[in-house]
Protein backbone atom coordinates (compact mmCIF):
# COMPACT_ATOMS: atom_id res chain seq x y z
CA UNK A 1 0.00 0.00 0.00
CA UNK A 2 1.72 3.35 -1.13
CA UNK A 3 2.27 6.15 1.74
CA UNK A 4 0.83 9.17 0.57
CA UNK A 5 1.61 12.40 2.22
CA UNK A 6 1.63 15.94 1.95
CA UNK A 7 4.72 18.76 2.40
CA UNK A 8 4.69 22.43 3.02
CA UNK A 9 6.59 24.84 4.11
CA UNK A 10 5.37 28.47 5.25
CA UNK A 11 7.74 31.80 5.69
CA UNK A 12 6.08 34.76 7.57
CA UNK A 13 8.05 37.31 5.58
CA UNK A 14 9.95 35.24 3.07
CA UNK A 15 12.87 34.91 5.02
CA UNK A 16 11.08 35.15 8.41
CA UNK A 17 9.98 32.88 10.94
CA UNK A 18 9.67 29.83 9.09
CA UNK A 19 8.32 26.44 9.33
CA UNK A 20 7.45 22.45 7.53
CA UNK A 21 5.13 20.05 7.99
CA UNK A 22 3.83 16.75 6.56
CA UNK A 23 1.07 15.28 6.74
CA UNK A 24 -0.72 11.97 6.03
CA UNK A 25 -3.62 11.66 8.26
CA UNK A 26 -4.98 13.09 11.81
CA UNK A 27 -2.67 10.86 14.04
CA UNK A 28 0.52 10.63 11.63
CA UNK A 29 1.76 14.02 10.83
CA UNK A 30 4.94 15.88 12.14
CA UNK A 31 6.07 19.83 11.77
CA UNK A 32 9.03 22.26 13.06
CA UNK A 33 10.77 25.46 11.85
CA UNK A 34 13.83 28.22 12.70
CA UNK A 35 13.33 31.83 13.74
CA UNK A 36 14.05 33.08 10.41
CA UNK A 37 13.95 31.06 6.99
CA UNK A 38 12.44 30.98 3.83
CA UNK A 39 9.95 29.05 1.83
CA UNK A 40 11.95 26.76 0.08
CA UNK A 41 14.31 25.90 3.18
CA UNK A 42 10.49 24.78 4.82
CA UNK A 43 9.67 22.81 1.78
CA UNK A 44 12.93 20.86 1.31
CA UNK A 45 12.89 20.07 4.87
CA UNK A 46 9.16 18.60 5.35
CA UNK A 47 10.37 16.44 2.18
CA UNK A 48 13.60 15.52 3.96
CA UNK A 49 11.98 14.78 7.56
CA UNK A 50 9.29 12.80 5.73
CA UNK A 51 11.35 10.75 3.97
CA UNK A 52 13.51 9.90 7.00
CA UNK A 53 10.46 9.37 8.90
CA UNK A 54 9.35 6.75 6.94
CA UNK A 55 12.81 5.06 5.79
CA UNK A 56 11.80 1.94 7.71
CA UNK A 57 9.19 1.29 5.50
CA UNK A 58 8.83 -1.23 2.70
CA UNK A 59 5.78 0.35 1.28
CA UNK A 60 6.31 2.89 -1.81
CA UNK A 61 6.01 6.85 -1.00
CA UNK A 62 3.71 8.96 -3.24
CA UNK A 63 4.54 12.61 -1.55
CA UNK A 64 2.62 15.76 -2.51
CA UNK A 65 3.78 19.43 -3.04
CA UNK A 66 2.81 22.58 -4.19
CA UNK A 67 6.36 24.05 -5.03
CA UNK A 68 7.28 23.01 -8.50
CA UNK A 69 10.97 24.11 -7.98
CA UNK A 70 11.26 21.85 -5.02
CA UNK A 71 9.77 18.74 -7.25
CA UNK A 72 12.08 19.79 -10.15
CA UNK A 73 15.20 19.84 -7.77
CA UNK A 74 14.84 16.46 -5.90
CA UNK A 75 14.09 14.67 -9.21
CA UNK A 76 15.65 16.67 -12.19
CA UNK A 77 18.28 19.01 -11.35
CA UNK A 78 19.92 17.33 -8.51
CA UNK A 79 20.90 14.39 -10.81
CA UNK A 80 22.86 16.60 -12.69
CA UNK A 81 24.14 18.76 -9.81
CA UNK A 82 25.52 15.28 -8.10
CA UNK A 83 27.17 14.58 -11.51
CA UNK A 84 28.71 17.47 -12.16
CA UNK A 85 30.48 16.95 -8.61
CA UNK A 86 27.47 19.50 -7.32
CA UNK A 87 28.12 22.42 -9.31
CA UNK A 88 25.45 23.94 -11.51
CA UNK A 89 25.15 24.12 -15.48
CA UNK A 90 26.78 27.38 -15.30
CA UNK A 91 29.59 25.20 -13.53
CA UNK A 92 28.82 27.56 -10.24
CA UNK A 93 28.36 25.43 -6.84
CA UNK A 94 25.16 24.37 -5.76
CA UNK A 95 23.65 26.87 -2.82
CA UNK A 96 22.85 24.53 0.35
CA UNK A 97 24.53 21.38 -1.15
CA UNK A 98 24.22 19.57 2.15
CA UNK A 99 20.54 19.92 2.40
CA UNK A 100 20.66 18.67 -1.07
CA UNK A 101 23.42 16.13 -0.36
CA UNK A 102 21.00 14.94 2.61
CA UNK A 103 17.87 14.53 0.48
CA UNK A 104 19.64 12.70 -2.33
CA UNK A 105 20.98 10.67 0.56
CA UNK A 106 17.38 9.51 2.24
CA UNK A 107 16.50 8.76 -1.50
CA UNK A 108 18.77 5.97 -1.96
CA UNK A 109 16.76 2.56 -2.34
CA UNK A 110 13.29 4.30 -1.89
CA UNK A 111 10.27 4.25 -4.47
CA UNK A 112 9.59 7.69 -4.45
CA UNK A 113 7.24 9.88 -6.57
CA UNK A 114 5.75 13.78 -6.46
CA UNK A 115 2.85 15.08 -7.74
CA UNK A 116 2.50 18.73 -7.65
CA UNK A 117 -1.08 19.71 -6.49
CA UNK A 118 -1.74 23.74 -6.51
CA UNK A 119 -1.69 25.52 -3.31
CA UNK A 120 -4.43 27.27 -1.47
CA UNK A 121 -6.96 25.45 -3.66
CA UNK A 122 -9.09 23.49 -1.24
CA UNK A 123 -7.04 19.70 -1.77
CA UNK A 124 -6.90 17.72 1.71
CA UNK A 125 -3.83 16.92 2.78
CA UNK A 126 -1.82 20.27 1.21
CA UNK A 127 -4.58 22.37 3.38
CA UNK A 128 -3.34 20.38 6.76
CA UNK A 129 0.34 20.60 5.81
CA UNK A 130 -0.21 24.30 4.98
CA UNK A 131 -2.07 24.87 8.38
CA UNK A 132 0.85 22.88 10.48
CA UNK A 133 3.49 24.79 8.92
CA UNK A 134 2.14 28.34 8.96
CA UNK A 135 1.58 27.35 12.27
CA UNK A 136 4.86 26.04 13.22
CA UNK A 137 6.37 29.54 11.66
CA UNK A 138 3.88 31.33 13.89
CA UNK A 139 5.14 29.69 16.85
CA UNK A 140 8.64 30.55 15.60
CA UNK A 141 7.26 34.37 15.35
CA UNK A 142 6.55 34.44 19.19
CA UNK A 143 9.30 32.65 20.09
CA UNK A 144 7.49 29.58 21.01
CA UNK A 145 8.36 25.95 20.28
CA UNK A 146 5.57 24.34 17.69
CA UNK A 147 4.09 21.11 18.75
CA UNK A 148 6.35 18.56 16.97
CA UNK A 149 3.40 16.02 16.47
CA UNK A 150 3.10 12.14 16.60
CA UNK A 151 5.43 11.27 13.20
CA UNK A 152 5.29 8.28 11.60
CA UNK A 153 5.03 5.05 13.12
CA UNK A 154 8.02 2.94 13.97
CA UNK A 155 10.37 6.05 12.62
CA UNK A 156 14.11 5.74 13.99
CA UNK A 157 16.56 7.92 14.66
CA UNK A 158 14.84 11.14 13.72
CA UNK A 159 14.33 12.50 17.05
CA UNK A 160 10.34 14.43 17.57
CA UNK A 161 11.02 17.95 17.45
CA UNK A 162 14.53 18.10 15.64
CA UNK A 163 15.12 19.93 12.76
CA UNK A 164 16.31 17.32 10.12
CA UNK A 165 18.39 20.33 8.35
CA UNK A 166 18.67 23.85 10.10
CA UNK A 167 19.01 26.59 7.22
CA UNK A 168 21.57 28.61 6.68
CA UNK A 169 22.28 31.76 5.11
CA UNK A 170 22.78 31.60 1.40
CA UNK A 171 26.24 30.26 1.18
CA UNK A 172 26.42 28.61 4.05
CA UNK A 173 26.86 25.20 5.25
CA UNK A 174 23.56 23.63 7.01
CA UNK A 175 23.66 21.26 10.28
CA UNK A 176 22.57 17.70 8.95
CA UNK A 177 21.15 14.93 11.95
CA UNK A 178 21.93 11.58 11.80
CA UNK A 179 19.59 10.05 8.45
CA UNK A 180 17.10 7.05 8.90
CA UNK A 181 17.68 6.51 5.41
CA UNK A 182 19.02 3.63 4.11
CA UNK A 183 21.70 3.01 1.45
CA UNK A 184 21.54 1.51 -2.09
CA UNK A 185 20.34 1.66 -5.28
CA UNK A 186 18.73 4.79 -6.78
CA UNK A 187 14.79 4.37 -5.94
CA UNK A 188 12.27 5.59 -9.03
CA UNK A 189 11.69 8.88 -8.49
CA UNK A 190 8.98 10.85 -11.10
CA UNK A 191 7.09 14.09 -11.33
CA UNK A 192 3.90 15.44 -13.10
CA UNK A 193 5.12 18.95 -13.20
CA UNK A 194 6.94 20.63 -16.70
CA UNK A 195 9.25 22.93 -16.00
CA UNK A 196 12.83 22.00 -17.23
CA UNK A 197 14.97 25.24 -16.20
CA UNK A 198 17.70 24.40 -13.68
CA UNK A 199 18.06 28.01 -10.90
CA UNK A 200 19.92 27.87 -8.00
CA UNK A 201 18.53 26.45 -5.06
CA UNK A 202 18.04 29.15 -3.07
CA UNK A 203 18.71 31.75 -5.45
CA UNK A 204 15.24 33.01 -5.26
CA UNK A 205 13.55 33.10 -2.67
CA UNK A 206 10.06 31.30 -1.45
CA UNK A 207 9.29 29.21 -4.70
CA UNK A 208 10.79 31.38 -7.57
CA UNK A 209 9.36 34.52 -7.09
CA UNK A 210 10.88 36.07 -10.39
CA UNK A 211 10.32 33.03 -12.07
CA UNK A 212 12.77 29.79 -13.14
CA UNK A 213 16.06 31.33 -14.43
CA UNK A 214 16.84 29.12 -17.01
CA UNK A 215 20.58 27.74 -18.21
CA UNK A 216 21.02 31.01 -20.43
CA UNK A 217 20.78 33.41 -17.14
CA UNK A 218 17.40 34.64 -18.47
CA UNK A 219 14.10 34.58 -16.52
CA UNK A 220 11.06 32.73 -17.82
CA UNK A 221 7.38 33.59 -16.79
CA UNK A 222 5.99 32.72 -13.98
CA UNK A 223 3.64 29.81 -13.02
CA UNK A 224 1.45 28.46 -10.22
CA UNK A 225 4.68 28.80 -7.79
CA UNK A 226 4.19 32.65 -8.26
CA UNK A 227 0.63 32.86 -6.94
CA UNK A 228 0.93 30.36 -4.03
CA UNK A 229 3.97 32.92 -3.24
CA UNK A 230 2.00 35.80 -3.23
CA UNK A 231 -0.59 34.65 -1.17
CA UNK A 232 1.90 33.22 1.44
CA UNK A 233 3.07 37.09 1.28
CA UNK A 234 -0.69 38.09 1.76
CA UNK A 235 -1.38 35.78 4.68
CA UNK A 236 2.48 37.11 6.37
CA UNK A 237 0.79 40.83 6.78
CA UNK A 238 -2.15 38.81 9.23
CA UNK A 239 0.92 37.54 11.87
CA UNK A 240 1.74 40.39 14.25
CA UNK A 241 5.67 39.25 14.24
CA UNK A 242 5.51 40.81 10.59
CA UNK A 243 2.87 43.78 11.28
CA UNK A 244 5.40 45.22 14.10
CA UNK A 245 8.49 44.96 12.43
CA UNK A 246 8.68 47.97 10.29
CA UNK A 247 12.39 46.42 7.89
CA UNK A 248 9.72 43.42 7.04
CA UNK A 249 6.94 46.06 6.60
CA UNK A 250 9.36 47.80 4.13
CA UNK A 251 10.05 44.77 2.36
CA UNK A 252 6.43 43.70 1.53
CA UNK A 253 4.45 47.09 1.21
CA UNK A 254 5.42 49.57 -1.90
CA UNK A 255 6.39 52.91 -0.49
CA UNK A 256 3.38 54.13 -2.00
CA UNK A 257 0.92 51.74 -0.53
CA UNK A 258 -2.25 52.65 0.12
CA UNK A 259 -5.67 50.77 2.32
CA UNK A 260 -8.93 51.56 2.47
CA UNK A 261 -10.48 49.62 4.84
CA UNK A 262 -13.98 48.27 5.74
CA UNK A 263 -14.86 51.47 7.62
CA UNK A 264 -13.88 53.94 4.73
CA UNK A 265 -10.32 54.92 6.30
CA UNK A 266 -7.23 54.94 4.30
CA UNK A 267 -3.58 54.60 5.86
CA UNK A 268 -0.16 54.93 4.47
CA UNK A 269 2.41 52.25 5.10
CA UNK A 270 3.81 54.20 7.67
CA UNK A 271 0.45 54.64 9.79
CA UNK A 272 0.04 50.76 9.43
CA UNK A 273 3.03 50.37 11.20
CA UNK A 274 2.73 53.27 13.65
CA UNK A 275 -1.03 51.04 14.43
CA UNK A 276 -0.82 49.20 17.34
CA UNK A 277 -3.61 45.89 16.61
CA UNK A 278 -3.22 42.79 16.93
CA UNK A 279 -3.98 40.90 13.47
CA UNK A 280 -3.24 37.37 14.64
CA UNK A 281 -6.85 36.29 14.98
CA UNK A 282 -7.98 37.22 11.62
CA UNK A 283 -8.99 34.13 9.46
CA UNK A 284 -8.17 34.88 6.09
CA UNK A 285 -9.51 32.61 3.29
CA UNK A 286 -8.02 33.55 -0.86
CA UNK A 287 -10.92 33.31 -2.75
CA UNK A 288 -9.20 33.61 -5.95
CA UNK A 289 -6.40 34.90 -7.57
CA UNK A 290 -5.45 36.76 -11.32
CA UNK A 291 -2.77 37.13 -12.99
CA UNK A 292 -2.35 40.59 -14.80
CA UNK A 293 0.61 40.21 -16.62
CA UNK A 294 3.99 38.74 -15.85
CA UNK A 295 4.52 41.45 -12.69
CA UNK A 296 1.26 41.82 -11.23
CA UNK A 297 -1.32 39.34 -8.90
CA UNK A 298 -4.52 40.51 -7.97
CA UNK A 299 -5.42 38.37 -4.42
CA UNK A 300 -9.33 38.41 -3.63
CA UNK A 301 -10.05 37.44 0.08
CA UNK A 302 -12.84 37.20 2.75
CA UNK A 303 -12.04 37.95 6.08
CA UNK A 304 -13.73 37.70 9.13
CA UNK A 305 -11.99 39.40 12.37
CA UNK A 306 -12.54 37.76 15.83
CA UNK A 307 -15.53 39.62 16.86
CA UNK A 308 -17.54 37.85 14.15
CA UNK A 309 -17.39 40.56 11.70
CA UNK A 310 -17.09 39.69 7.74
CA UNK A 311 -15.44 41.97 4.72
CA UNK A 312 -14.43 41.03 1.31
CA UNK A 313 -10.98 43.00 0.04
CA UNK A 314 -8.81 42.68 -2.63
CA UNK A 315 -4.78 43.18 -2.74
CA UNK A 316 -2.95 44.13 -5.66
CA UNK A 317 0.86 42.79 -5.63
CA UNK A 318 3.49 43.86 -7.58
CA UNK A 319 7.03 42.65 -8.91
CA UNK A 320 10.07 44.67 -8.68
CA UNK A 321 13.12 42.74 -9.68
CA UNK A 322 12.79 39.55 -7.52
CA UNK A 323 10.48 40.96 -4.99
CA UNK A 324 6.70 40.80 -4.21
CA UNK A 325 5.19 44.05 -3.01
CA UNK A 326 1.71 44.94 -2.13
CA UNK A 327 0.74 47.91 -3.34
CA UNK A 328 -2.75 48.56 -2.84
CA UNK A 329 -5.44 46.84 -0.61
CA UNK A 330 -9.50 47.29 -0.17
CA UNK A 331 -11.98 46.11 1.76
CA UNK A 332 -15.80 46.62 2.21
CA UNK A 333 -18.26 44.81 4.72
CA UNK A 334 -19.79 42.12 3.35
CA UNK A 335 -23.79 42.84 3.40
Amino acid sequence: MTIIAAADGSALGNPGPAGWAWYIDDSTWRCGGWKRGTNNQGELTAVLDLLRQTAHSDEPLHILCDSQYVINSVTKWMKGWKRKGWKKADGKPVLNVEVMKALDEAMQGREVTFEWVKGHAGHELNEKADALANGAAKAHSSRKEPEPGPGFPGAQDVGAGEDPAVPPAAGGAARRSPSAGASGTSGATTTRSAAQSEPDLFSLDANTSAGPADEDGSSSAAGPATEDLVVDLERSLLTDAVRRDRRTLTRLLDVRWRQVDAAGRTRTRRQLGDADESVEDVDLEVTETRRLGDDAVLVLWRATAPGGEVSLGSSLWQRFGDDWKQVYQQATREA
